[in-house]
C-alpha cells in the first residue's frame, strides 16, 4: 500500500471549503482523477485511539419499542427493566418495532444523499465553523483546533425547537421535517421509560431537561471511498453531548463502539435505530448510566451515509444528577456539578475539547 502524501488538489474547479487549510471536501478529493493515496494531514494511524477492533463477548441489547409503550404493564415494566439495563451496561442499544416507516428512512437517506450531490457552489452557501450556524456544510474536523482531518464530509441542520433546513434538494426539507417530528417522539416515549427505570416519576427527565424546547440536531455524515482506509478515520472516538442519540446508516458498516474496554464494530438490524446515551444522560443518573465512546471507520468499496440525530436538554437548562440519585450519607455523593447545556456546547465553538470531566464535582 502507497504511504499517505501531502497531495493537494488544485484542480480549478474544486471549491476550497476552509481559505485556512485550503482544504476541499473529501467528495472532491475523492473525485478527483489520480488518487491512489491519502494527503498526510488525513492520516490517523499513529493517533493513540487507533486500536482495531474485534468480535464482543456479548450481543448488543435489543430494545422492542411496541412492548415499551404497551398497554400491558407486565410487558412494559419488563422492558423498562432491559432499557435499564442496556443504558447500564452498554450505553447503546438497538431499537426495534419503533413505528418509524420504512418508507420515511429510506426517504431521509435518499435526500441526504441527493444533497451531498449538489453542486459544491450550492452546498457552500452553508460553509461556516460556527456552531450555532443553523444550517451548516463542511468536511474533516470542524473546531478551531485541527491536528488531523477526518474522512467525512457533514451536514449539520438545527431542527428543534425552531426547524431549519436546506430548500435544496426539492422535497428534501418536508422529509427531514416529517422523520425528525417522528425520532422525536420514539425518544420523548424512551425517557419516560428511562425515567422509571432510573426509579424517578416517568416525566422527571422532560422536566428536568425542558425538553419540550429542547435542542435536537439532525446531523448527516458522508464517508467516500478512501484509498488507504486503514490510515484514515471517519470520526475518532468520542462521546455524544446530548441525551439520547438514534442513529440509521445506509447499510454500510463503520460504526464501531466501546464496551468493556475493546472495539467492535456494529451491525444494525434492518429498519432499526441505533439508540446510544449521551453526556447529560450520565450527569442526570449521577453515572448510574454511561455516556460510550464511539467512533466511524472508512473502507475503500462504498460510501456511507449515517445520520444520527442527538436530543438534549434546552439549551439554558443546567442539567445536574437527579436528587433522589444523590444520597451523601450513603456514599452516593453527586459525581457532577450542573452546568446551562449551551455552555457545554460552547466549549466547541472556543476549539476546547469538551467532555464530562469539565463538569465533574470535585473530590471532598
Amino acid at each position: 500500500m502507497a504511504p499517505a502524501t501531502s497531495l493537494v488538489v488544485k484542480n480549478s474547479a474544486d471549491t476550497v471549503i476552509d481559505d485556512k487549510t485550503k482544504r476541499v471536501s473529501v467528495k472532491t478529493l475523492v473525485e478527483s482523477p489520480g488518487l491512489t493515496s491519502i494527503p498526510s494531514n488525513y492520516s490517523y494511524a499513529s493517533h493513540p485511539n487507533a486500536s482495531a477492533a474485534s468480535e464482543p463477548d456479548d450481543t448488543i441489547p435489543i430494545i422492542d419499542f411496541s412492548l415499551l409503550t404497551s398497554g400491558d404493564p407486565h410487558q412494559r415494566s419488563k422492558t423498562i427493566q432491559d432499557l435499564d439495563r442496556a443504558c447500564q451496561e452498554w450505553g447503546f442499544f438497538m431499537l426495534v418495532n419503533h413505528g418509524v416507516s420504512e418508507r420515511l428512512m429510506k426517504e431521509v437517506l435518499e435526500g441526504c444523499n441527493e444533497f451531498f450531490n449538489l453542486p459544491m457552489e450550492e452546498k457552500m452557501q452553508f460553509a461556516g465553523r460556527d456552531i450555532w450556524q443553523p444550517i451548516r456544510f463542511g468536511t474533516g474536523v470542524d473546531v478551531k483546533i485541527e491536528k488531523f482531518f477526518f474522512w467525512r464530509d457533514f451536514l449539520k441542520v438545527i431542527v428543534h425547537p425552531q426547524f431549519h433546513f436546506p430548500t435544496n434538494p426539492k422535497g428534501f426539507s418536508e422529509v427531514a421535517r416529517e422523520y425528525c417530528k417522528s425520532t422525536r417522539e420514539v425518544t420523548t416515549e424512551l425517557l419516560k421509560g428511562i425515567s422509571k427505570g432510573l426509579g424517578l416519576e416517568e416525566s422527571y427527565i422532560d422536566k428536568a431537561t425542558d425538553f419540550d424546547t429542547g435542542f435536537q440536531l439532525f446531523a448527516v455524515n458522508l464517508y467516500p471511498p478512501c484509498p488507504q482506509p486503514e490510515l484514515a478515520i471517519g470520526i475518532p472516538a468520542h462521546t455524544d453531548h446530548s441525551l439520547l442519540t438514534l442513529l440509521i446508516e445506509n447499510e454500510i458498516g463503520g460504526l464501531q463502539i466501546q464496551h468493556n474496554g475493546k472495539w467492535f464494530n456494529v451491525n444494525p438490524l434492518p429498519n432499526s435505530f441505533l439508540v446510544n446515551t449521551g453526556d447529560h444522560l450520565e450527569i442526570l443518573s449521577n453515572g448510574k448510566y454511561k455516556s460510550v465512546s464511539h467512533r466511524a471507520v472508512v473502507n475503500n468499496k462504498a460510501t456511507r451515509i449515517s445520520i444520527a440525530v442527538p436530543h438534549g436538554p434546552a439549551l439554558d437548562t443546567a442539567v445536574g444528577p437527579a436528587p433522589e440519585l444523590v444520597d451523601n450519607e450513603n456514599g452516593r455523593p453527586a459525581i457532577y456539578v450542573p452546568m446551562k447545556f449551551k455552555d457545554y456546547l460552547e466549549r466547541l465553538l472556543e476549539g476546547r475539547p469538551c467532555n464530562l470531566d469539565h463538569v465533574r464535582a470535585p473530590v471532598a
